[in-house]
């Protein structure tokens, strides 16, 4: 009893694992359409995910009982084999959505959209071969030497009464031959008359609708209806009943097999015969039927006859897509141990597609690989970029022939890429060429022209850095250009239709205008096409983010990240580095013959600081001992020249470094605002001071308020802002911890959170406090400058501000004998919760005075106070009301009180 017990509880967490992995993998949405599914398609799909069918509708539906459900016995798709799936993508259905879309059986959806009657019209022509019956109204006109007209019911005996003519009968006879035989009678006893015989009104009819009908049973219809109308009126075929062996009896004979094949497939509608009252159309079910899925024009389930083969499903199907690939179709089917097996079939073959189908066959035409054969492909910064024919002899010029019509103005002339698969495992070497000089050297000049081979990849780069993510395919990598062309041009042709590109930028009246905010404007001109910005010209400016589309960042980052899978033992990592006084540092791929001028133009070239005279290659050193570096020299102007002395071969993983010009230095701007003989920005040298500059200014006017002099740095702004951010968290994480443990603090909370969100949004100053007038006196006291700092002096205030918990904020002419306490009186005094104890006074130049208590209580302050000083009066925090005070002492004193009594008790 124990062991099954235990096999109980192993099977039910193996199941309960199962489903765990089963749902995470699948969306609610995609567990609703798994419901919807046949229960066939149900069960296989859940042995593919390794789960008992059962379980999982239980834990679907939120109970353990199975769910009941019709389905076609027909083997569904399969789980997707994902073996081959690109190394970058997660391993994946391929295809939710095709996965969760069962097959439909091919016909059943024309009986979704029935007609609510299927009575004739009365304006549509009789058939010849319409079969009179009781019931039928005739129409007989008479015109001539006597003119009558007459609506005559076929009465029960068959007959029609024809005044002066008598009854003639005309049941069981064909239209035309009616219409014949009642014009020779009459006109046999009227003589000098012509007779018209139409059909006034049809008759209703009684027939059975039998076996696998949505609805059987009897209905009434037009005595017109055939075997399709009696379908439509019993609602169509079930989900197993037979479209090709409906059978329609008569007088308990089959009269006529129907294949609705036949009138779907091939528009033939000879078989859908008139029914007359009393017969019976009979819908068996299917006998046999299979699935075809893939590249086939109608994928569908398909019901099959007695001898129809490979070649009859594939003209059901509408035939094979031109992306099929038919020489290794999949065949899925039971075999005689009920176990499924595969069996491929190549559709090329004659004699293959000759072969019998078996009953629940499940065909699936693969798609071709999608591979180009002797292409070329041009990625980057073109204007056509995308696959282009192959030819013996091509070169780069040969696609690229001109550069106003064929490159973009942003492009890197100066560095492209070739990237060609140099063996049948797919292994790249790189090219490297100068577009420039290809575009102006002689046609048989190949040293940059290059000769191209089939599936080579042309990259032409940006003159922009900017990182990406570098998870993404070369291949993956020229598909999203050609997308993003695409929505480009679309976006162009909409846009053109509101305004003209030319309007807005052609005449520089937005471009150019000062007046048009920068943010706006850039949004305009980034929601503008490649292509319109293009045929702007070098003149426009364009958006940063269209140039970084084709950065070396971005086009590199597939090859690079394919070379370094290529790197093996003795197969070394065609990898080199560059680093320094260049534009675009970083890791390159090696190409072929590379040497050291090669590596700086694939780095964009050398910034104006790179020192020239020296540069140092550093590469690894194979010994018997291990690797070593070694360190070589180069004459980095002699390289760039040509010299084959200094303008050396690279190898596997050489890293440059391009030296700074010693005591090399920007321009950097310091700006001096207010108060100076000659205001502006200056350009400062290195170790240069602020004594210096001003000296430099003409010094201060005699209108300058040195004490009030504000001084801001950009590092300190940086840094006034990190403060501000680790502050808000700071806070933030103290107030969390007293909502926890503290009642009823949930609203100040929430309050406080806002508040951190308005620090986190102030503009920090970045400014440092300086004395300046002990600046200029002082010689041993120098503050070194850095670009962008700022000096502002204003012009001398004579005034005295009063701000806080005062009964009305204001400013004060400055008065020396006056203190802080006499400007507060001048204010109207403190508030009621104004924090007397802690009365402070910022001064001019930024620095905080406190105002000493005894001498606040004493009635004198002796914190001398200066022109363009402030007097802060804080809040007190702790601020409390009479009630709550008296309150809370009198429970203390009632505490010590009870505290006293219990001492003297003992």
């Amino acid at each position: 009893m124990i062991k099954y017990i235990r096999q109980f509880i192993c099977t039910f967490i193996v199941c309960a694992v199962s489903f765990n992995a089963f749902s995470a993998q699948i969306s609610q949405q995609q567990i609703e359409q798994f419901k919807n599914l046949p229960k066939a398609q149900q069960q296989i799909l859940a042995q593919s995910m390794g789960v008992d069918l059962d379980t999982v509708l239980g834990q679907i539906s939120g109970n353990n009982q199975p769910t009941a459900l019709t389905s076609t016995p027909v083997m569904p798709r399969p789980k997707a084999d994902n073996s081959m799936q690109d190394e970058d993508e997660s391993l994946t259905f391929e295809g939710d959505a095709e996965l969760f879309q069962p097959l439909e059986r091919f016909g059943l959806d024309i009986f979704s959209n029935a007609p609510s009657t299927f009575t004739p019209t009365t304006d549509i022509a009789i058939p010849e071969r319409y079969v009179l019956g009781v019931g039928d109204q005739l129409s007989i006109q008479i015109y001539g030497k006597e003119n009558a007209e007459y609506v005559l019911p076929i009465s029960r005996e068959g007959n029609v009464l024809i005044p002066n003519v008598g009854p003639v009968k005309v049941v069981g006879l064909g239209f035309a031959e009616m219409k014949n035989f009642l014009t020779e009678r009459i006109q046999q006893r009227i003589i000098g008359v012509n007779v018209v015989v139409s059909l006034a009104e049809l008759r209703s009819m009684r027939i059975f609708i039998l076996g696998e009908a949505y609805k059987p049973g009897p209905y009434t219809l037009s005595s017109l209806s055939s075997v399709t109308h009696a379908i439509f009126a019993a609602g169509g075929v079930s989900d197993i009943g037979s479209l090709r062996n409906i059978e329609v009896k008569r007088a308990g004979k089959v009269v006529q097999t129907v294949d609705l094949y036949d009138l779907l497939i091939h528009g033939d509608s000879s078989s859908d015969i008139l029914l007359q009252s009393g017969d019976v159309v009979f819908i068996p079910t299917q006998s046999k039927s299979i699935s075809i899925l893939g590249e086939v024009r109608r994928p569908a389930i398909y019901e099959l006859k007695a001898g129809e083969d490979f070649n009859s499903v594939i003209e059901m199907s509408g035939g094979l897509l031109p992306s099929a690939y038919p020489q290794s179709t999949l065949i899925e089917r039971y075999n005689e141990q009920s176990l499924r097996s595969i069996v491929n079939v190549d559709l090329t073959d004659k004699k293959a597609r000759k072969q019998q189908l078996k009953n629940g066959d499940y065909i699936r035409v693969l798609k071709s690989s999608g591979m180009y054969e002797q292409s070329i492909t041009v990625i980057g910064a073109v204007t056509r970029p995308g696959k282009y024919q192959w030819r013996q002899g091509l070169k780069i010029t040969d696609l690229l022939p001109n550069l106003n019509s064929h490159i973009l103005p942003y492009a890197d002339l100066s560095y492209g890429l070739i990237v060609r698969q140099k063996d049948s495992a797919r292994n790249i070497e790189i090219l490297q060429f100068n577009l420039a000089e290809a575009l102006n050297s002689e046609q048989s000049d190949t040293s940059n022209n290059l000769i191209l081979s089939p599936n080579d990849k042309i990259l032409i780069f940006s003159n922009v850095a900017k990182h990406i993510d570098e998870n993404v395919s070369l291949d993956k990598l020229a598909f999203t250009q050609q997308q993003i062309f695409a929505k480009e041009r679309q976006q162009a042709k909409e846009s053109h239709k509101e305004k003209s590109f030319w309007q807005k930028y052609g005449d520089g009246s937005s471009a150019g205008s000062t007046n048009v905010d920068e943010d706006s404007q850039a949004q305009n001109l980034a929601n503008q096409s490649l292509v319109q910005i293009t045929n702007a010209g070098l003149d426009e400016e364009i958006d940063i983010r269209d140039m970084a589309l084709f950065s070396r960042y971005r086009l590199l980052a597939p090859v690079l990240r394919k070379l370094r899978q290529q790197g093996a033992s003795g197969q070394p990592i065609q990898l080199i580095e560059v680093d320094g006084q260049v534009k675009f540092p970083g890791i390159y791929p090696l190409a072929k013959n590379a040497k050291v001028s090669d590596l700086v133009m694939a780095a964009g070239g050398v910034k104006e600081s790179a020192y020239l005279v020296r540069a140092e290659v550093t590469r690894n050193k194979l010994t018997v001992d291990g690797a070593t570096k070694a360190s070589l020299d180069v004459d980095l102007a002699s390289a760039l020249k040509g010299d084959k002395q200094f303008n050396i071969a690279l190898k596997s993983k050489d890293r440059l470094n391009v030296h700074k010009i010693p005591s090399w230095s920007e321009n950097h701007v310091v700006e001096l605002r207010g108060e100076f003989v000659f205001p502006g920005k200056y350009t400062i040298r290195r170790g240069e001071t602020l004594t210096d500059l001003i000296t430099k200014a003409g010094g201060l006017t005699q209108y300058a308020h040195p004490d009030a002099s504000v001084f801001t740095r950009q590092k300190l702004k940086e840094l006034e802002q990190q403060n501000l951010v680790k502050l808000a968290s700071d806070l933030r994480i103290e107030m969390a911890s007293k909502s926890l443990t503290e009642k009823g603090t949930s609203a100040s909370y929430d309050d406080a959170q806002k508040l951190l969100a308005d620090i986190t949004k102030l503009e920090p100053v970045g400014r440092l406090v300086i004395n300046l007038p002990h600046l200029i006196a002082a010689s041993n006291e120098k503050i070194l400058l850095e670009g962008g700092d700022v000096l502002y002096v204003p012009t001398m205030k004579n005034s005295i501000n009063v701000i806080g918990q005062v009964q009305v904020g204001s400013s004060h002419l400055y008065d020396g004998t006056m203190s802080a306490e006499d400007y507060i009186a001048q204010s109207g005094g403190i508030k009621k919760r104004a924090d007397a104890e802690r009365i402070y006074v910022i001064s001019a130049s930024g620095r905080i005075k406190m105002v000493e208590e005894s001498n606040w209580f004493a009635g004198k302050a002796d914190t001398q106070l200066k022109p363009g000083d402030t007097i802060v009066v804080p809040l007190d925090s702790e601020y409390m009301n009479d009630l709550t005070l008296w309150s809370t002492a009198t429970q203390i004193i009632y505490n010590a009180a009870v505290a006293v009594a219990a001492i003297n008790g003992i």
